[in-house]
């Protein structure tokens, strides 16, 4: 653990679904100390959501591993004062209540910062502290519908399109990472921790590209293509003889150009059109025909290989159980085999990155609801008699 980048660094993630938890999972894969504090009747809902195996939810295995699991009542005083004994110890504190929860239980930033000056506090909403939607509930969903991202995704004669996963909140996870490592950076000039202020929507909305300057200055917005890019072509996914399925891009001209040779319309290289990325995405029907066609005649191995051959991108388009036996992905060691005590040996996707000086940690899997909170409370000072009170009042 001492060998870890962020050995040293104490989290405490009092957060819920799920851009919170997966910003402290990150940090805790990085070898910081996380500390999950929930209501101790209303866990984190995450541990119902998703596949299950034996009563143990396979997605809080993962999302809550390296976590310390406590269970603390915020709302009440005894929750309180042990909640200001827990941050007087950490360095920074992830929370997604609405907008002037905290202060309302008298744990406001300034509160906090009272017994803990360096404390860095990143508040995870959907709509951030300020204006008008500020107390509105913020849901990844809502980010995704508001940021532009639904409306430029989909068939272009089809509705505007979802994604059946979390985006916009994993993309979150990794701006409160960020936005926590800044603000501990600061605090090594001033001494002095800070409020991170984080709206789910915004950084969703910076993973769009140029969408707001294309409307501040051309008036057009993008239009929903299905698989197709405006800024180049052949750009799609095509079906496979042995009905698989592989993707195509050719971002560059060079490539663009290969894959016309590769399969057997290389006169299509002299056309003006050919010469932009613009120009091929005109284009597109005819591109899509001749790369569909000559695909389509050829099986997923057969195809990539030749693609690889012709050094073209193409790429399968893989199931988890692809993923799972792909030999690059196993060379670097994405895929992590995790001793859990209920479930044995299971399959979680490792740290998001290597570092060549620091090793990343995967201690141990999601803990059960208060599993470590008679432990942490007595490392806060409490004794056997003051922890029984606690569970006996409802505050931890």
């Amino acid at each position: 653990m001492s060998d870890a980048a962020l050995a040293g660094l104490r989290v405490i993630d009092a957060s819920t679904l799920f851009a919170g938890p997966l910003a402290a999972m990150h940090l805790g894969d990085m070898g910081a100390e996380v500390v999950k504090v929930e209501h101790p009747r209303r866990p984190d809902p995450s541990r119902g959501h998703g596949p299950s195996k034996d009563g143990q939810n396979l997605w809080w295995k993962t999302l809550g591993r390296n976590k310390r699991a406590v269970t603390l009542d915020l709302s009440s005083g005894g929750g309180r004062e042990a909640f200001l004994r827990l941050v007087a110890t950490a360095d920074v504190v992830i929370e997604n209540f609405r907008p002037d929860t905290l202060e309302r239980w008298g744990l406001g930033y300034d509160d906090l910062s009272a017994v803990n000056p360096g404390l860095v506090l990143a508040r995870v909403t959907g709509f951030g502290q300020i204006g008008p939607y500020r107390r509105r509930p913020g849901f990844g969903t809502l980010a995704e519908a508001m940021s532009g991202f639904a409306a430029m995704t989909g068939e272009a004669d089809g509705p505007p399109t979802l994604p059946p996963f979390g985006l916009a909140d994993g993309i979150a996870s990794l701006a409160t990472a960020y936005a926590v490592m800044v603000a501990l950076h600061a605090r090594e000039r001033t001494g002095r921790g800070q409020v991170v202020d984080l709206a789910i929507v915004e950084p969703m909305m910076a993973m769009l590209g140029p969408q707001l300057t294309r409307w501040d200055q051309l008036g057009t917005v993008q239009p929903r293509q299905g698989n197709r890019s405006s800024n180049n072509a052949p750009r799609n996914t095509y079906r496979t003889a042995d009905g698989r399925w592989v993707a195509v891009s050719t971002s560059a001209q060079s490539i663009a150009e290969r894959v016309m040779r590769l399969v057997g319309r290389p006169e299509l290289i002299d056309e003006e059109w050919f010469a932009t990325g613009s120009g091929r995405a005109a284009h597109a029907d005819e591109l899509d025909e001749a790369v569909g066609g000559w695909i389509a005649a050829r099986s997923r191995d057969e195809v990539v290989a030749a693609f690889e051959e012709a050094q073209a991108a193409v790429a399968p388009i893989y199931t988890a159980e692809d993923i799972a036996v792909d030999p690059q992905l196993q060379a670097l060691g994405t895929i992590r085999r995790m001793q859990d005590p209920d479930l044995g040996k299971i399959a979680v996707q490792g740290p998001l990155f290597r570092l060549s000086e620091a090793d990343p940690v995967l201690a141990f899997t999601g803990r059960g609801h208060g599993a470590d909170t008679d432990e942490v409370l007595a490392e806060l000072g409490y004794d056997d008699a003051a922890i029984a009170r606690l569970h006996e009042d409802g505050a931890a």
